[in-house]
């Protein structure tokens, strides 16, 4: 019994010790890189969780889509912040706790009269510009799949995808609400573009282990960390702390 116990003990040291690989995407005010730093509202919370988890980590900022290529292939072990589909999760154990609720939202020139009232089907006369390989929630990628829009433009990360509706290549562009607020500070363009005033979905997002690591343990893990600082306050206590810090 002692030696199992202590051969039990051993091997969750080792996996403790083990430096978990995780990728990500330019996606402000989440993640991104300042002055060669990686900052965010989603990477303080992945640090803060690991961190209590004992669990060291390193992070990779990537193309998305390559993001995505190395998770399901098994060469990171995971991802963040990523939206839950029916494919993806063909490839990756997503965590249970939502990592980050984001709001997804319509962005246009401030002086565009599109009027949006909830149905994309409305919007038919419109292109719209998107980052390749985002997922932006069924309601929207269903949109896009279906041909829902006049045209759809892809660009490589957010910044790039603002400048196309800036360029007047697109007539509205979709992100995450605070990350298109984001974008538009660092370009110094807020008085340039305006939000439409119904957002398309509210969605979670997570973080999500390749399946090809094997990392069920350590999600299951994660849940609970997370779980255990949403209860104390100190999750919100990120978040407040992180925007009390861009004032």
């Amino acid at each position: 019994m002692f030696i199992a116990i202590t051969a039990t003990l051993v091997m969750n040291s080792l996996v403790q010790a083990k430096t978990i690989r995780l990728v990500t995407l330019e996606y402000p005010p989440y993640e991104y890189t300042q002055d060669g730093q990686l900052k965010g509202l989603a990477v303080d919370v992945i640090r803060r969780t690991f961190k209590e988890m004992n669990q060291p980590i390193t992070i990779e900022v990537l193309p998305w889509a390559r993001a995505m290529r190395y998770i399901k292939e098994g060469s990171r072990d995971a991802v963040f912040t990523a939206f839950k589909t029916p494919e993806r999760e063909r490839f990756a154990d997503f965590s249970n706790q939502v990592l980050m609720q984001q709001a997804v939202s319509l962005f246009v020139r401030r002086d565009s009269k599109i009027a949006f009232d909830g149905d994309l089907r409305e919007l038919d006369t419109y292109s719209l510009g998107v980052v390749r390989k985002i997922s932006y929630g069924l309601k929207l990628d269903n949109a896009i799949k279906t041909d829902t829009f006049k045209r759809v433009e892809e660009a490589n990360e957010g910044t790039q995808n603002f400048g196309l509706l800036l360029k007047k290549r697109v007539d509205m562009v979709a992100s995450t609400k605070y990350g298109g607020y984001h974008i538009l500070k660092k370009l110094d363009r807020e008085s340039d573009v305006k939000e439409l005033p119904i957002s398309v979905q509210n969605l979670p997002s997570y973080i999500a282990f390749s399946k090809e690591r094997k990392l069920t343990q350590l999600r299951d893990e994660f849940d609970k960390t997370l779980g255990r600082l949403k209860q104390s306050g100190e999750y919100q206590k990120i978040i407040d702390d992180y925007f009390a810090r861009q004032l």
